[in-house]
């Protein structure tokens, strides 16, 4: 093997060992299209280096084969780099560090005040991130990348923050730039929705599925997408705003413009605004979800609500995208059978039979972690890509 042909193999191979974590030479030879000889062969170089291991204890191990032994595994050694995830939302701030093998290192989350400015956001994020990376005993000059969330449709040409998203503190302000300069690391940001999808494809319930749409349901709605294995945003960087989906063109007007679109009947505000008169102004999204699962009635009728009017939007993202697997998270995905009992019910009458069929309504693994270990996904997706 040439020069040029080995280091296009070792590529191939440490771009395969960090999005799989752990995988055994066979399955690395496959996911790589290189011959056994050639995986074999790099592998022995990467060992040498000290760059790849056999874990212990693997982040994902194989499910176990009928008979025979369980194949040994192999993964990128910490030294080979670490990455970052940050995400950002309504009311939080979560930072994670990972190794290349998907081992988390260390994991931080910080409250944050309602429409905080994005400066303020970001000098929070910069002492939160310092602090990740000293408590993983991590140096700067390790990290290869770092990922970065926000919830709203985050235009590609120009980098900023669409009008619809629910963080206005934001809007105008190109958020890679803006991050990166306060962090001294590249910073590569995408939508809260398409990072919870990336979350939950890669550890949580969306394993094993090439096309599943994620939903995130908490103080707005929003959709990510993976088809054929890879993320889909779109052209420019917005689809999946299924929270701006109209579903009553007479209903309440939503703070894009539009009437009757799903956040106004089914997100949070909605859901709270509803049990207004029973619960006072000062009931949490998180608090209703929990006195519903406790068995209040007006509760869980609120939160049944939702899942009609999600099912409503889902039944046509499901007649268009056709997905093997919906994965619901957020706030409102906490309540579970609540949500999706009626969510699938909804489904069931707005799609077409087949598309229907096809689909799995289940709730989402990681909870509130999806969109911080999704952020992490998208930098370890770009290692060597």
């Amino acid at each position: 093997m040439d020069r040029t042909s080995r280091r296009d193999a070792r590529a191939r191979v440490v771009g395969v060992l960090a999005e799989a974590g752990a995988v055994s030479r066979a399955d690395l030879a496959r996911r790589a299209a290189l011959a056994p000889s050639t995986v074999s062969a790099v592998v022995s170089d990467l060992q040498a280096a000290g760059l790849v291991v056999e874990p212990a204890e693997p982040v994902h191990p194989p499910e176990r084969q009928a008979v025979g032994r369980p194949p040994v595994l192999i993964a990128l050694h910490r030294k080979a780099g670490v990455v970052a995830g940050l995400d950002f939302g309504k009311r939080h701030l979560r930072v994670a560090i990972s190794d290349l093998s998907h081992q988390l290192l260390a994991e931080r989350r910080q409250p944050l005040a309602d429409d905080l400015p994005a400066q303020e956001a970001i000098a929070l994020a910069q002492d939160q991130f310092r602090d990740a990376l000293e408590e993983a005993e991590v140096h700067s000059g390790e990290l290869l990348g770092v990922g970065m969330g926000l919830p709203g449709p985050v235009h590609r040409p120009s980098g900023q923050l669409g009008n619809s998203t629910i963080l206005p503190g934001w809007v105008g302000i190109n958020a890679a730039e803006a991050v990166a300069e306060a962090l001294g690391h590249p910073v590569e940001v995408e939508n809260d929705a398409n990072l919870g999808a990336l979350g939950e494809w890669m550890w949580g319930s969306g394993r094993g599925v090439d096309h599943m749409a994620y939903v995130k349901a908490a103080t707005g709605i929003g959709a990510g997408f993976i088809v054929n294995g890879q993320p889909y945003v779109g052209a420019g960087g917005t689809a999946g705003e299924l929270g701006h989906t109209v579903v009553d063109p007479g209903g309440p007007i939503c703070r894009c413009g539009n009437r009757g679109c799903l956040e106004t009947l089914a997100a949070g505000p909605a859901v709270l605004s509803s049990l207004r008169d029973v619960h006072g102004d000062h009931l949490t999204l998180p608090e209703a979800v929990g006195l519903a699962l406790l068995g209040d009635a007006g509760c869980a009728r609120a939160i049944a609500d939702a899942g009609t009017a999600i099912g409503t939007a889902v039944a046509t993202l499901c007649n268009l995208f056709n997905p093997r697997r919906v994965v619901v998270g957020g706030d409102l995905g906490h309540a579970g059978e609540l949500l999706l009992e009626p969510l699938r019910d909804s489904l069931r009458r707005g799609a077409i039979r087949s598309a229907a069929d096809d689909v799995q309504v289940v709730e989402g693994a990681l909870g509130e972690r999806a969109e911080v270990l999704g952020a992490v996904a998208l930098v370890l997706g770009r290692v060597a890509a």
